[in-house]
């Protein structure tokens, strides 16, 4: 059959390719979908997925196990692939990956017959796709980092989905400029959305891989305090989620004022132990942490607190509740870009306190900070980018 179009719709093809990966029941399968978050992706709906089954197990691509319920049982069925099947799904995927479908997005029926609306309701009809657009981007986003979508396939699904939806959003905003004749309400020429990384170049986006003293200016962020390894603990999973719905929230509430938009700015986190020595251990239990996402600087408390409001209601994410503005001036900072495993900074961070700060009469005098340029989830951790930041302090005197 390779070389074939097995003729599988989008829905029969990801059924069947569950059932390629293990045997399930429909109850399995409809959790499996929800749980990956397949439904960002494909549209297959519990109802359907038993009339999907049959159609399946009628071509011969799969068939019901022995052992599960018999015809008329209440017990649950258990379906697996046949032969036919795994050759069908692989075909399928095959032909799925390398060829170009067309789509016909309702919104080029809309554009085509632009000229029968009214300029300003056309403005705001745009406003209301750029609204969803964002939402989607944020729950695309969030479904992503609530785990991979199946095994083997990394974050590839997710990716292209939010390739797809930011390509949109550009394509949006400058359409949207175009209309309005490129300039914010009062006439103000618009400007490029505020990006922490290009206002603080020096900060967010140093090139030496060696530690250095930078001077660090005041900033505020968006924080949440927790404890725990970040890599198990359910608690630091929960922060970074409330932290990008705040973010986001705040992003879209003040895109149109007259301060204008800004670029969510990369996870950032304070880190402290008991024993400072728990960092190059990497006795990770032991850590303590607050992680932070950095704010403009006309963004006010009341705003937080909106937005915060804002995502609470929509979200129901009880982390939410924890999020706070945090005002820091870091002032001196040792600082290096780290690039490679986090867990490869432990002689780094080793070479900080026991040469580089003893050698230059410095000791640390803040937390420790680290900025995550690199997303772990889709980049190889041999690539990740972090900044890793020392507050300092000179020794005192005698």
């Amino acid at each position: 059959m390779r070389g074939t179009d097995p003729g599988l719709t989008a829905a029969e093809l990801t059924l069947l390719g569950l059932l390629v990966e293990q045997p399930r029941h429909g109850y399995e399968l409809e959790a499996v979908i929800a749980d990956r978050g397949m439904r960002e992706w494909t549209e297959v709906g519990f109802s359907s997925i038993y009339y999907l089954l049959t159609k399946l197990r009628e071509r011969g691509l799969i068939e019901q196990l022995a052992g599960s319920a018999a015809a008329g049982d209440k017990r649950r069925k258990v379906f697996g692939a046949t032969a036919e099947g795994r050759l069908a799904c692989a075909t399928g995927a095959e032909q799925a990956i390398a060829e170009l479908h067309p789509l016909y997005p309702r919104v080029l029926v809309g554009l085509a017959n632009q000229p029968a609306v009214d300029h300003d309701r056309l403005l705001d009809a745009l406003e209301r796709r750029a609204r969803a657009l964002a939402e989607r981007i944020e729950q695309v986003a969030r479904a992503e980092a609530a785990g991979p979508p199946a095994p083997g396939s990394g974050h590839a699904i997710f990716d292209y989905s939010l390739g797809q939806l930011r390509a949109e959003q550009a394509w949006l905003d400058r359409y949207r400029a175009s209309l309005s004749g490129a300039r914010r309400p009062g006439g103000e020429p618009t400007v490029a959305p505020y990006d922490i990384k290009k206002a603080l170049k020096e900060c967010y986006a140093p090139r030496n891989t060696a530690w250095a003293v930078v001077d660090v200016p005041p900033q505020q962020f968006l924080a949440v305090d927790g404890t725990g390894n970040p890599n198990t603990a359910p608690a630091h999973k929960a922060a970074v989620e409330a932290l990008y719905s705040v973010a986001y929230t705040l992003k879209f509430a003040t895109k149109h004022t007259e301060d204008g938009d800004f670029v969510v700015g990369p996870l950032e986190g304070l880190w402290w132990a008991d024993d400072p020595e728990a960092f190059s251990s990497r006795a990770k239990d032991t850590w303590n942490w607050t992680m932070l996402i950095s704010l403009p600087p006309w963004i006010t408390e009341e705003m937080i607190e909106q937005a915060r409001r804002t995502a609470l209601a929509k979200k129901k994410h009880p982390a939410i509740a924890q999020v706070r503005r945090l005002a820091l001036h870091e002032g001196p900072s040792a600082q290096l870009l780290h690039i490679g495993s986090y867990d490869d900074e432990a002689p780094a961070l080793h070479r900080l306190h026991h040469e580089y700060l003893p050698a230059n009469g410095l000791r640390p005098a803040a937390k420790h900070h680290e900025i995550y340029l690199g997303d772990p989830r889709r980049t190889a951790p041999e690539k990740l980018r972090t900044v890793v930041r020392q507050p300092v302090e000179p020794e005192p005197a005698g």
